[in-house]
């Protein structure tokens, strides 16, 4: 029996506090740890190349298992990988906190990425199984809150309790501080998260090995040259998007013959060519995580290294963001299921009027200033993505069947996870080619915000091909479309 036709669990609301309470941690862990960089290696004495693999190991892993985490989320039961995964990442956040050397520290991160990609797509199949009709608009749209918030608050947690504990030994804390939100999460989640009903087949024939290995291997073959990009990695590692290629053409053909042969795919590929709206709500979600989630890296390094704030300062210009993210996507969760994606443009409209207005504020005024004067730009922006994030993934996942959300959350964020990568390494390289220039600084960070709105406009164009493709906006068909039996059932 699905969601649909359950009685709605009475649990529920705090079951979905306590999921994204540990989601918020381990997609905080991404961006709370670029300011305690500098922290780490006086504290360690460690290299540059190991302390960019302590940011870039983490989101690699992490992307590495989200299709894999989901899959297991809906084999095992998304309880039990909900407190399999969080007693991982406690355990490795423990082992980070306390690394003696460089290598043990590296690879903490390396396993806390896949514990947190584990974890990650356990929420949005949670929010699938627990909710329905215009309740799951609003749980996604905390769900979506969740997101801004994770990525746009760490740089100003980071710069606090670096700040708090000390240069040599804060950024223990930044890995520490998740032991005690880990473990009361833990606990809660026993109690309140629903049992999965018993398992009447096999793990075994469930789990589809040789598919893991293939998409692991394309995953593997897009990111890893992103995340070294700075270090030379497209000049040494240009073969490895061509072995992807062929990776996702195998792993396409072995899913389709797992199907034809009545077995369990690890990713139905079906999802993208049968599923209503997944295949461009997928896409409009990597493209916009490219334009989104670049900004921060080049915010922090034009505010610190360009104009001198200190790491906490540099978080706080930021926080107007942050705030008119968690306002909007409150907000858009209730909306969703009236105004469905033109919800969705409206907010990537919001999204390149601030941006836009970042770039073109910001190197006008005196540099004492600046944090002021993107204020309103930046709350702007972040208003509007706060109505991007959780819609986007309320309506991507609409038509998905329930026993599927957590492999198809999963795909879902990969995607969003190689846009990441995507943006922070084509934002990074045009900031740094407008910093060579005459203007510095300043053309650094309007050439990488207009690079931005190119990436946030093609979203928008891929919004409005799915707003032509869908029903309408009317309350009654938007449902009957949700509740629509696909052909994966």
């Amino acid at each position: 029996m699905t969601s649909q036709t359950a009685e709605p669990d009475p649990r529920r609301w705090r079951a979905l506090a306590v999921t994204l309470t540990a989601g918020f941690m381990s997609l905080l862990d991404v961006s709370i740890v670029n300011v305690a960089l500098p922290s780490i290696q006086e504290g360690l004495g460690a290299s540059t190349a190991g302390v960019q693999w302590v940011v870039s190991g983490y989101a690699l892993t992490f992307g590495l298992v989200l299709v894999s985490g989901g899959r297991l989320g809906d084999a095992l039961g998304r309880r039990r990988m909900f407190l399999i995964a969080l007693s991982a990442f406690v355990l490795t956040s423990a082992v980070a906190g306390a690394a003696m050397n460089e290598t043990m520290l590296v690879t903490a991160r390396l396993l806390q990425g896949m514990a947190a990609g584990m974890l990650t797509p356990q929420n949005s199949g949670l929010i699938q199984e627990m909710f329905s009709g215009a309740e799951r608009g609003r749980a996604f749209g905390a769900f979506g809150t969740t997101v801004s918030l994770s990525t746009a608050v760490g740089p100003v947690l980071g710069g606090a309790i670096i700040g708090l504990f000390g240069a040599e030994n804060g950024w223990r804390w930044v890995f520490l501080v998740n032991i005690p939100i880990g473990a009361l999460a833990f606990v809660l989640a026993l109690r309140w998260l629903p049992k999965a009903p018993r398992r009447t087949t096999p793990l075994r024939s469930q789990l589809d090995f040789v598919g893991v290995v293939l998409l692991g291997f394309a995953v593997l073959g897009v990111l890893f040259p992103l995340v070294r990009s700075e270090q030379g990695g497209w000049s040494t590692l240009w073969w490895m998007p061509l072995v992807a290629v062929a990776c996702v053409v195998a792993f396409v053909w072995w899913e389709r013959r797992v199907v034809r042969r009545g077995g369990a795919p690890l990713l139905d590929v079906r999802l993208f060519t049968e599923t209503p709206g997944y295949a461009t709500g997928a896409a409009i979600g990597t493209v916009y995580f490219a334009g989104f989630a670049g900004i921060w890296l080049v915010f922090a390094l034009y505010f610190q290294q360009g104009l001198g704030y200190t790491p906490l300062e540099s978080g706080l210009v930021v926080t107007p963001f942050a705030i008119g993210a968690a306002v909007s996507a409150t907000l858009a969760g209730r909306l969703v299921a009236r105004l469905g994606r033109v919800l969705t443009l409206v907010g990537l409209c919001l999204v390149l009027l601030g941006l836009g207005a970042v770039g073109v504020v910001g190197p006008m005024v005196d540099a004492s200033i600046t944090g002021f004067a993107v204020a309103l730009p930046l709350v702007v922006a972040g208003f509007g993505g706060g109505m991007v994030i959780s819609p986007n993934t309320t309506l991507t996942l609409e038509a998905v069947p329930t026993r599927m959300a957590g492999v198809a959350g999963g795909a879902l964020q990969t995607g969003q996870r190689i846009g990441t990568a995507i943006g922070v390494a084509v934002l990074a390289s045009v900031f740094h080619i407008g910093i060579e220039s005459d203007g510095g600084y300043d053309d650094g960070l309007r050439w990488a915000m207009l690079s931005a709105v190119a990436l946030v406009a093609l979203a928008l164009a891929l919004a409005v091909v799915d707003l032509r493709r869908r029903p309408g906006v009317d309350p009654q068909r938007r449902q009957r479309t949700a509740r629509a039996t696909t052909p994966l059932e």
